[in-house]
Parts: C-alpha cells; sequence; structure tokens
C-alpha cells in the first residue's frame, strides 16, 4: 500500500490549475470557520499547498500522511511544520489540537466511520473538525452518465482511480459518516459549481471565471463539485 501512495505522490494532480484552486477554496472556507489562536493538524497534506497557507494563520502546524514522498517535501518546504509519517487509522501522538482538517480524505480510507472516531480523540474540547470530499450529484458527474461517460454518479472516474479514490459521497451518505462517528454536523455546504470536466475547464476557463465558479457553488450546496463539513466538538 505505501508503494502505491508514493506512485500516486509522483503523479500527483494535486497542483494542477483545478487542484490548486480547489485546495485554496478548502482552505478559505475553513480558515473561515477554525480556532483561529492555536495549533491545526492537517490529515493528507499532499505537495503541502494548503499546509503553506495554514503556517500563516496558525501557531503551530502538524500533518499526518502514509507517503513518504510527501512527507520528505514537506519537511524540506516547511521546517516549522511537524510531520508524521502514518496511516491515519494508525496515527498516534500525545498532543491535542485545537482544528482538525480532513481535506479529501474521507473518500480514501478504507472505513470513513473509523477515521473519523480516532482522529476525534486528539481533538482539544471545544475544538473544530473540518472535511471536504467530492459529490457525487455534482452536476458535472450527472452529466457524465446522461453522456453514457460514467455508469453511474457513484462510479470511479479515470481522475478518481488516479487519486486513489474509493467512493464518491452524495450529502446524505457524507453526513452520514459523521452522525455515526458520534460527531455533530454545526455547518454543512458546498462549493465549485462544477459544470464539466476539469481538462475541459483547463483548457477553456480563465482565472476569474474559475474563482466565480467556485464560490457560486457555495449558493447550491446540493449539486456543487465539493462538499463540506463543520462538526465543532
Amino acid at each position: 500500500m505505501k508503494r502505491i501512495l508514493n506512485e500516486i505522490a509522483q503523479t500527483s494532480l494535486y497542483t494542477t490549475v483545478t487542484g490548486s484552486a480547489t485546495i485554496l477554496k478548502t482552505n478559505e472556507i475553513f480558515t473561515r470557520y477554525a480556532k483561529k489562536t492555536g495549533s491545526v493538524l492537517e490529515l493528507g497534506p499532499a505537495e503541502g499547498l494548503m499546509t503553506e497557507k495554514l503556517t500563516q494563520c496558525f501557531e503551530k502546524v502538524s500533518v499526518v500522511d502514509a507517503s513518504s514522498v510527501y512527507c520528505a517535501g514537506i519537511k524540506s518546504r516547511l521546517p516549522s511544520v511537524e510531520v508524521y509519517q502514518s496511516y491515519f487509522e494508525d496515527f498516534e501522538c500525545d498532543e491535542l489540537f485545537d482544528n482538525i482538517v480532513l481535506g479529501h480524505v474521507l473518500e480514501h480510507v478504507d472505513c470513513p466511520v473509523s477515521v473519523l472516531k480516532h482522529i476525534k480523540t486528539f481533538l482539544k474540547p471545544g475544538g473544530l473538525i473540518f472535511a471536504a470530499v467530492p459529490n457525487a450529484k455534482s452536476i458535472h458527474r450527472q452529466a457524465a452518465v446522461i453522456m453514457n461517460i460514467l455508469e453511474t454518479e457513484y462510479s470511479l472516474s479515470d481522475l478518481d482511480i488516479h487519486h486513489g479514490h474509493q467512493r464518491v459521497f452524495n450529502p446524505d451518505t457524507f453526513r452520514d459518516v459523521f452522525y455515526r462517528a458520534k460527531l455533530p454536523i454545526t455547518v454543512f455546504g458546498g462549493y465549485w459549481l462544477k459544470p464539466v470536466s476539469n481538462k475541459q475547464i483547463e483548457e477553456t476557463w480563465t482565472e476569474e471565471m474559475l474563482g466565480a465558479f467556485m464560490d457560486l457553488g457555495e449558493k447550491y450546496p446540493e449539486i456543487a463539485g465539493e462538499l463540506f463539513i463543520v462538526s465543532e466538538v
């Protein structure tokens, strides 16, 4: 499995135009709700695009990733960040955190409920968990079914497979993993009203268009490309 994770890391698409825009929008929304004074634990930082932004806002930033490639890259670029190389399910440390971020993590793991149950034990009382995942009900996935590109909205696309996704959530199944993990849902929302594929967007859209549709998705969370949940414990 570690070999597979490193293969994904070495052919990462997270820093493409659309990938970077998604991560930066995730960070924008997270910091809107986060406990600003204190610590943050980020799960699945990849190349550390969001991590770098977090270091500008929080007193202490720690990350967890199972890929040695990603961990080495962050240690090199962001020496102030505490880096743990571990599977999320196996992660252990003696510290409690004010904020925990799972930016596009739960679609990757074997059991999302188990990960949430485990990771919440590292949260301070009154702390906040933030999670974001792709949305099966996104209009671009619904259109792909009509065009026979995807068999169903829940089918894994080539991009899903490239990133190592195991599932695609809809709004109800995303909320359900929080309920089953005994975590309250303080805020539910979405972002990025995504009408077409990443490739089409990168070939034809301007930066202004991409930003506008990222913001527009907040008005239509049920059909947005990305979903998020804030859980204040």
